[in-house]
């Protein structure tokens, strides 16, 4: 898949990924989205389909926050305060700690709305802002939200065809 380029670009890979992720999501009955038997985001860690949807919803969230935050003027802690981005596997645990009290129907409409809410984002902003310059160091904000939609929707989808595929129900 090519690296989007443009904004009508990023919104066709989120929306596309996306699409494919809830297609994946609704072969799984939530019966089994508790199950910590997916190979997790730290080494040596597991992980269940809840545990997944939390890390992108944590990821989402984030995005959102990064441009509310710089729509601000005010600065910004990439990826989180308190983490650096070679501490991505602590803060999946983090994330996942953090949403494990929602059951799964709210966990998946959070992440719906969180998902929902970059889209408009994206809508409100032209190529200029998305691709026109750097937003975090060499990366252009528009990448740095494919970075964490569109591209670990992808991931994420590869992850539970294989889960699937090794934990038959």
């Amino acid at each position: 898949m090519a690296v989007p380029a443009s904004k009508d670009d990023l919104l066709q890979a989120i929306e596309r990924e996306y699409d494919k992720l809830r297609r994946e999501l609704g072969q799984i009955p939530f019966a089994r989205w508790r199950e910590r038997t997916m190979e997790g985001h730290a080494a040596g860690t597991s992980m269940s389909v809840h545990d997944l949807l939390a890390y992108l919803l944590g990821w989402n969230e984030l995005v959102l926050k990064w441009h509310a935050l710089k729509a601000a003027g005010e600065p910004v802690d990439f990826p989180k305060t308190g983490y650096k981005w070679n501490e991505l596997g602590r803060l999946a645990q983090k994330f996942y700690r953090d949403y494990e009290s929602l059951d799964d129907g709210e966990l998946l409409e959070r992440l719906d709305a969180a998902k929902s809410r970059i889209v408009e984002m994206i809508g409100q902003s032209d190529d200029a802002a998305l691709y026109g310059r750097p937003w975090y160091e060499k990366w252009t904000q528009g990448r740095m939200i494919q970075f964490n939609t569109s591209s670990p929707y992808a991931n994420a989808c590869g992850r539970l065809r294989k889960w699937r595929r090794n934990n038959p129900a």
